[in-house]
């Protein structure tokens, strides 16, 4: 009884926690402000970021599907030439190491209706495979 009691307890206190977490990750902060001269309006937008899995990513789409939780559905974040890719270390590495189901940081703002990333930050390492293969060829006598 106290067992399955303090069981829903700590994953209440969980769920409440990572809903807390996305929250706060996805908030994207717009100031528009306009000159009182001219009557230009100008629009600036923050740069944000969010943690989760990458689910897709096409080669030949001008997006990825990200998810920041399990239990959550994927969301499209479009990139452009100017979205860069970095390992952990901060290195700058191709599209061809993003992975489905790879962990990653993005950074993005929202322009209009689209969800535009800025940079994306792989969460493990490149790992570069480099094998050497050796011949020995002995003759018999």
């Amino acid at each position: 009884m106290k067992q399955t009691r303090l069981v829903k307890i700590l994953t209440a206190g969980v769920l409440c926690a990572v809903a807390l977490g996305m929250a706060l990750a996805q908030q994207t902060t717009t100031t528009t402000t306009t000159d009182p001269v001219t009557g230009t309006t100008t629009t600036q937008q923050t740069t944000t970021s969010t943690v989760g899995n990458i689910v897709t990513y096409t080669p030949d789409s001008d997006y990825i599907t990200f998810r920041t939780a399990a239990d959550v559905p994927p969301v499209r974040y479009y990139y452009t030439k100017e979205t860069s890719v970095v390992d952990p270390e901060g290195r700058v590495v191709s599209w061809s190491a993003v992975r489905p189901d790879m962990p990653a940081t993005v950074y993005y703002s929202t322009v209009g209706d689209r969800v535009v990333v800025r940079k994306v930050v792989l969460a493990k390492p490149v790992v570069v495979k480099h094998e050497e293969t050796t011949t020995t060829t002995t003759t018999r006598p």
